[in-house]
């Protein structure tokens, strides 16, 4: 399903299955965030789309460059890396556009985010 409330989502269930939920979902949108916690209580995973917000949130000088510096990370590794922390049925999908690119997105999976860096973003 996608771009659904809880309720919709209550709804569907009672004649189908639902593996996963597509919504948009990222650092700076975060409309579904009763969605994701009702997913994650149900065991259902949770598919953020735009997930990088086009790239505003990863480009150099954008909201999260001080942050990912200070971590030792890109700005696309640390947001995803916040996607990937903020729950365990969270499947975010970026877009990627060469190996090399591929291979950033999948290093977010080891950043380990602090306390303190989880607060702030």
């Amino acid at each position: 399903m996608s771009e659904v409330s809880v309720e919709e989502l209550k709804q569907a269930r009672q004649y189908a299955q639902i593996a996963t939920v597509q919504n948009l979902y990222n650092l700076t949108n975060r409309q579904s965030e009763a969605v994701l916690d009702y997913c994650e209580a149900e065991g259902i995973g949770f598919i953020p789309w735009f997930p990088m917000a086009t790239g505003e949130l990863a480009r150099p000088g954008g909201p999260l460059d001080a942050l990912a510096a200070q971590s030792g990370a890109t700005p696309a590794q640390l947001a995803l890396a916040w996607l990937l922390h903020r729950s365990p049925v969270m499947l975010p999908i970026p877009g990627t556009s060469s190996v090399a690119h591929l291979e950033e997105n999948l290093a977010a999976a080891g950043i380990a985010l602090t306390t303190e860096q989880l607060a702030t973003l």
